[in-house]
């Protein structure tokens, strides 16, 4: 078995490049729309939606100026992203309107 090449690894600390698209993407939501997103994980997680239980404390997290680590901002981005309808998306969630993508 081949050593994989370190160029293809994030080095330690090292943040994903689309980690900070992911939280531009969820912090240009108006707070009304945050504030439905976090009622709407809750309500969820409530069920025992594991989904919802990460991405509900993720957002409450992102949204008082805790710390979240990349794989949490990405799947609170693409969970969000996933529930808007397609031509609600750029009236609703500011700047971008599409799941965070790096150049």
């Amino acid at each position: 078995m081949s050593t994989p090449d370190p160029r293809f690894n994030l080095n330690p600390g090292e943040p994903h490049p689309t980690a900070v698209d992911a939280f531009t993407y969820v912090r240009n939501f108006p707070f009304p729309q945050l504030t439905m997103h976090l009622e709407a994980f809750a309500s969820c997680a409530i069920e025992g939606n594991r989904l919802a239980e990460i991405c509900g404390e993720t957002l409450r997290r992102v949204m008082v100026g805790e710390a979240v680590s990349d794989r949490y901002i990405l799947g609170l981005a693409w969970a969000m992203a996933g529930v808007m309808p397609p031509r609600a998306r750029g009236r609703d969630a500011g700047r971008n309107s599409t799941p965070p993508q790096s150049p």
